[in-house]
């Protein structure tokens, strides 16, 4: 696996990679990798030639107030879990070298970033876009590895790619969990134990809203209140929002039909948890 810290070099390294007629897949992410991350990489490397992944704390899609200078960090262990998974490329840049010193462009998609998580961090979604098209111009991957648990990136990086006619593939692999189903965060690493297992009732509200829907409830409030009566039975998660809508525009559903995303946020301790569930009826 080649180390590259420059958009010079890995483009240079790409461009012979691509002369050769291979296949290109790249995962973005910000690092501290967990399962989530590796199954990501998995996956690029069975379908593609060569796997590239960027590891880059993007600051822009952090608001002051959030938690950007403590985000968790650990370079060589990242380094090692992603040679190991088979890995032929780790992007590393500096903020110097994304943003340039008379930077003035970004790149944003409107109305489904104003809802669901958008809402509480409205200058979020323009910072993840701005960084991943601009990763995309850099490494012009043939395939873009995300996951589900973020749910709602994956519904505005979609967007931008059909807007603006990227020439690639987005694919979507689930979310990982924990045994115990807690979705796989790099913010988990915030939780005190306390905390850890009280957020479990994240996951099983979800899996409870399924449930109901399987059973025959397709009333959208009455599933928001079960929910609720069980994420508010902890007193150390902080619910900030339950969305039931339509998984491609992000609209707010009365009622089930078609494919709804199931989608949370809450706090606990200091960690921002967010999870989802899609459900097709």
């Amino acid at each position: 696996m080649k180390v590259i810290s420059t958009i010079k070099e890995l483009r240079a390294e790409l461009s012979k990679e691509r002369q050769e007629g291979k296949t290109i897949g790249l995962i973005p992410t910000m690092g501290y990798f967990h399962q989530g991350h590796l199954e990501l990489m998995r996956r690029a490397r069975e379908e593609c030639a060569v796997v590239v992944v960027s590891l880059y704390v993007n600051p822009t899609q952090f608001a002051p107030s959030e938690d950007f200078e403590s985000y968790p960090r650990d370079f060589e262990r990242d380094k090692r879990l992603a040679e190991n998974v088979g890995v032929d490329y780790l992007f590393c840049p500096s903020n110097a070298e994304m943003y340039l010193s008379d930077h003035l462009t970004y790149v944003e998609v409107e109305k489904i970033t104003n809802k669901l998580c958008g809402a509480s961090r409205p200058h979020h979604f323009k910072g993840v876009t701005t960084v991943v098209a601009n990763l995309f111009n850099i490494v012009k991957p043939d395939k873009a590895y995300v996951g589900q648990k973020d749910a709602q990136q994956v519904v505005v990086i979609r967007k931008m790619v059909k807007d603006l006619n990227f020439d690639l593939e987005i694919v979507v692999v689930p979310t990982a969990r924990e045994e115990d189903g807690l979705a796989m965060s790099s913010r988990n690493t915030y939780l005190s134990a306390v905390e850890r297992e009280e957020a479990l009732v994240l996951s099983k509200s979800l899996q409870h809203a399924k449930e109901l829907i399987d059973s025959g409830e397709r009333i959208a409030q009455k599933i928001k209140e079960e929910m609720q009566k069980l994420i508010k039975s902890k007193p150390h998660v902080n619910l900030e929002y339950i969305s039931i809508c339509d998984n491609k525009t992000l609209e707010e559903l009365s009622r089930i039909e078609g494919e709804t995303l199931i989608a949370l946020a809450a706090k606990a301790g200091k960690a921002r948890l967010i999870d989802n569930i899609v459900i097709r009826v």
